[in-house]
């Protein structure tokens, strides 16, 4: 690489967070949306910026991820520690699991327990190396555990010695190399990928369609209740097949899930000062009050009433 490729390195820039809504705007090369399962959060996030490609390792909290890639974008991704696992694409593993996706790719992902990973994405796309070409949404493939953890080492590894040798006149061939050192690994994983069933489920764009489609109707009634037969109707599909893709990309029951997703839209309502909790409650369908104030309480540490009392402050 020429020009302003051999730029002095800089050093990883590290952001942590615990308000959400700082924490997705700061995501880059994503359209991200979070609902968290945690009352509180806490996250941190490194970025290692290289010619052609940026190295990102994040601490996250437990959480469920709807999130579309920017176009002329490779992103690979995996975990770096050992934990629960995550939900990624309507299966739930953690083997030596690396994810690929291209310009445009979606993903949706649910992790129960705070996990840590890293995400390399390289822009422009990267389409001369063999890699899997993904389509409309991110594919999920496993690797050889030896080179798995090699591929985990060697960021460690890149993210320490940026540190070190950040700034100096050396600094910008080393960027150079560390790219480079990046994609071998990253090529040496893709050809160990094993074959499994279970990447096949994973990778299927059939019923992530229609999560897809669930998601987007969601979403298109911002503020407005939806129950389940208004939303199979809208989709085409039955209430039992809504249920079964809600069941395997979210990990939870499609009843569960609507009523998160309605705890979740009163609680931007208060934060935006709603006239009261009662009207903000009987308007997302919530009409057993004290019932709604446990569930609320239960999922944001607080009273309804508080929240308002602290937007009106």
């Amino acid at each position: 690489m020429t020009g302003d490729a051999l730029a002095p390195l800089q050093a990883p820039k590290i952001f942590r967070f615990t308000d959400i809504d700082e924490f997705r705007s700061s995501i880059r090369t994503l359209s991200v949306d979070f609902t968290p399962l945690v009352r509180t959060i806490s996250a941190e996030q490194s970025i290692l910026s290289l010619p052609g490609c940026d190295v990102n390792f994040t601490k996250s909290f437990p959480r469920i991820t709807d999130a579309q890639l920017a176009p002329d974008c490779t992103a690979v991704a995996f975990s770096m520690d050992d934990g629960a696992p995550i939900r990624f694409n309507g299966v739930e593993r953690d083997d030596s699991v690396i994810t690929f996706g291209n310009g445009g790719a979606l993903y949706s992902s649910v992790e129960t327990a705070p996990r840590e990973y890293a995400s390399i994405i390289f822009r422009p796309e990267v389409t001369n190396r063999g890699w899997p070409q993904t389509g409309a949404n991110f594919h999920v493939f496993e690797a050889g555990r030896g080179t798995f953890a090699r591929l985990r080492t060697l960021v460690r590894q890149i993210l320490a010695s940026a540190t070190e040798v950040a700034g100096s006149p050396e600094s910008g061939s080393v960027a150079v190399a560390m790219r480079e050192s990046m994609l071998a690994g990253i090529d040496a994983a893709v050809a160990e990928f094993v074959p499994a069933r279970w990447s096949s489920q994973a990778n299927s764009s059939r019923q992530f369609k229609i999560f897809r489609d669930i998601e987007d109707a969601l979403s298109g009634h911002f503020g407005n209740v939806i129950y389940s037969e208004e939303l199979a109707a809208h989709i085409g599909v039955s209430v039992r097949t809504m249920h079964d893709a809600v069941q395997r990309y979210r990990g939870m029951s499609l009843h569960r899930y609507l009523r998160l997703r309605r705890l979740w839209l009163v609680r931007r309502r208060l934060v935006a000062g709603a006239d009261s909790v009662k009207s903000s409650a009987l308007a997302h369908g919530f009409w057993h009050l004290s019932d709604f104030a446990h569930a609320y309480r239960e999922q944001f540490g607080e009273m309804p009433s508080e929240t308002l009392a602290r937007s009106r402050r």
